[in-house]
């Protein structure tokens, strides 16, 4: 009965129509919990995430659900506190069958102790280097360097950069790939032209009053997110610097906000719904094969142009 019920395969689809109709006949609701103690599963994924205050990770937790529920599983947003003690125990307490890990640190120790409890769990966005486990990310080097290239194409020699905190794999690899094309091309970002901080709104509109106080000042400046870049273009507009006439801004991700009117972001475009997808085939695989070799893949970026990006003026 519990295979027909199941929708397994094996079951004649006669006999699985009968089981059915009799199940709903006698308004039988299948038990959750007894199902968990007869696979030891819970049907549940845990999605480990601790920057809910940006857009991004709504966009991100929206595209997991999705893949989830066409799984056939529930997800379970966690938040725990960096630096909790029981951490780790909160996470691998039987409440989940598996963790996806959105905004890992690069110093973080949690997926190498993740390995040493044999926990499943796979990295989402963000990589930890040196640990050998399931992840899917988006090409962040060539991304940036995409960004770089469309700069100078657009003759801007002049430009700016607002980066993202070292410590995670994302802003670190954005800035190599954005400062590698640029010097290929012989072009210098100046340290005085450079600012850094964390992938908020305020990030961005603090950096862009300094950058404009520069002289030469930046005709182009490459934000590391979209909300950094938001952020700038918010500040450049109430100081009366036309975007992108004086000041062309480029942002990355392509969050939903980038292409709303009032903002027209030129960024570049991550696919969710695949890094989603491929996140999530990974980690049920790896729930189901705890010995598999583990994967990597990286997906490929694409610029999207809209109105923030123009030719250098003359």
């Amino acid at each position: 009965m519990s295979r027909a019920l199941r929708g397994d395969p094996s079951v004649a689809k006669a006999t699985r129509q009968r089981v059915l109709d009799t199940a709903q006949a006698l308004g039988y609701v299948p038990s959750e919990r007894g199902r968990s103690l007869s696979t030891r599963r819970s049907g549940r994924i845990g999605v480990v995430v601790e920057d809910l205050g940006n857009p991004f990770y709504f966009e991100l937790l929206d595209a997991l659900h999705d893949r989830l529920e066409r799984s056939d599983h529930r997800m379970v947003v966690l938040t725990p506190a960096r630096g909790d003690p029981e951490r780790l125990e909160r996470l691998v307490d039987g409440s989940t069958d598996g963790v996806v890990l959105t905004t890992t640190l690069l110093d973080s120790d949690l997926p190498a102790r993740l390995l040493d409890r044999h926990f499943p769990f796979v990295l989402l966005n963000r990589i930890v280097d040196g640990v050998a486990a399931d992840s899917c990310s988006v090409a962040n080097i060539d991304g940036a360097a995409t960004i770089a290239a469309a700069l100078v194409r657009h003759g801007h020699h002049s430009i700016g950069a607002i980066f993202g905190p070292t410590n995670t794999s994302t802003g670190r690899d954005r800035e190599i790939g954005f400062r590698q094309e640029l010097d290929k091309h012989g072009i210098v970002l100046r340290p005085e032209s450079t600012r850094r901080g964390t992938f908020v709104h305020e990030t961005g509109q603090r950096a862009i009053h300094e950058l404009l106080a520069n002289r030469p000042r930046p005709t182009a400046v490459f934000c590391a997110n979209d909300v950094i870049a938001i952020g700038a273009l918010n500040a450049a507009r109430a100081l009366d610097i036309r975007v992108p006439d004086e000041l062309s801004i480029v942002g990355f991700d392509d969050i939903a906000m980038a292409s709303w009117e009032v903002f027209k972001l030129t960024t570049v475009r991550q696919d969710l719904q695949e890094m989603c997808k491929t996140a999530i085939d990974l980690l049920l695989a790896r729930i189901t094969r705890p010995d598999r070799p583990p994967q990597q893949h990286v997906l490929q970026a694409r610029l999207v142009r809209r109105a923030t990006l123009t030719q250098a003026p003359t």
